[in-house]
């Protein structure tokens, strides 16, 4: 670990990356609730209850320290989180790190400066500083509610930095930091407890298609393939437990089927691309096909994004 360098300035982009985004205006507010759930031993997650915008949020506690996993959006969340992170770690040291930067899952960051030790990966660090201006200005476009929890926003930079992989002893409890992008976004990172409780963040959702965040040509670097590629390490890691970045906590089945809906996008992309389908005409094919396949997943707006960003980048299988 290294103590993280002088800030970059970020780079802005304009309001339009939100062209194609999901329309949350109807949603409830993306407020984190309720209480820790313990699904292993020192091992909590605030469930996010399938609210839109709400992460799965984790607290693990060892003997002698904690680690939060996700803050939720903006500072209101980021406090209540902390708080509950105090309530089961009592005068622990605590650690933050973040499953990836998106504003729902590290905008709430800056509750826990100066009351734990936040540790991203070098790549987090970097996209924040690139991007992380611009994706607060997109998510105020996604309606009231959102640019309300957004209100006062400060975007935080990590105590220290990390290259490879870092593992936190929490006494009698180890947290691993693995970094494993570009899939989702170009720095994913999962958490790995103990070898058996894995955070994924937005490599997996639960019963939601996956967001494939593809803004050309302000955002473009999700990467379907190397996502594909992750999915197939996490399966060989054998987790007995998976809190997906949003949707129900559960088992190592869920790696298998995101990877194999990605699979089919892929396979499909693929296809009707080499049979001469535009953009356009191959991700609508591939929507309405994956609605039919995939009937119970929520959001399926995301499929014909994903459909793209397989598109642009040729559609290899």
């Amino acid at each position: 670990m290294s103590e993280t360098a002088s800030r970059g300035a970020p780079e802005d982009a304009p309001a339009e990356v939100a062209e194609g985004a999901p329309d949350l205006t109807s949603t409830p507010p993306p407020i984190v609730r309720g209480a820790p759930v313990e699904v292993a031993d020192g091992v909590h997650v605030i469930p996010d209850g399938r609210v839109e915008l709400v992460p799965n949020v984790g607290i693990v506690v060892g003997a002698h320290a904690a680690l939060v996993v996700d803050t939720g959006i903006g500072p209101r969340n980021g406090a209540y989180v902390l708080e509950r992170a105090r309530e089961l770690a009592g005068d622990r040291k605590l650690y933050l790190t973040l499953t990836h930067f998106h504003p729902e899952h590290g905008f709430g960051a800056q509750a826990f400066k100066g009351a734990a030790v936040i540790v991203y990966n070098q790549g987090q660090r970097d996209e924040l500083r690139r991007k992380g201006t611009a994706y607060l200005d997109m998510f105020k476009g996604l309606g009231d509610a959102v640019a309300a929890e957004l209100e006062g926003v400060t975007l935080v930079e990590p105590d220290m930095t990390y290259e490879g992989s870092v593992e936190l002893d929490l006494g009698g409890r180890v947290a691993e930091l693995r970094p494993v992008g570009p899939a989702h976004t170009a720095s994913d990172q999962i958490v790995l407890v103990d070898g058996r409780v894995l955070f994924g963040g937005d490599l997996l959702e639960t019963r939601i298609f996956p967001i494939a965040p593809y803004f050309p040509p302000y955002d473009t670097d999700v990467d379907g393939d190397r996502w594909i590629a992750v999915l197939d390490e996490l399966l060989a890691l054998g987790p007995e437990i998976v809190v997906p970045g949003h949707g129900e906590v559960t088992d190592a089945a869920l790696i298998r089927d995101v990877r194999d809906y990605l699979v089919y996008v892929r396979a499909e992309t693929h296809r009707l691309r080499g049979e001469g389908a535009s953009a356009d005409e191959t991700a609508a094919a591939v929507d309405q096909a994956a609605r039919a396949r995939w009937s119970t997943w929520d959001r399926p707006e995301w499929i014909g994004l994903a459909a793209r960003a397989f598109y642009a980048a040729g559609g290899a299988a």
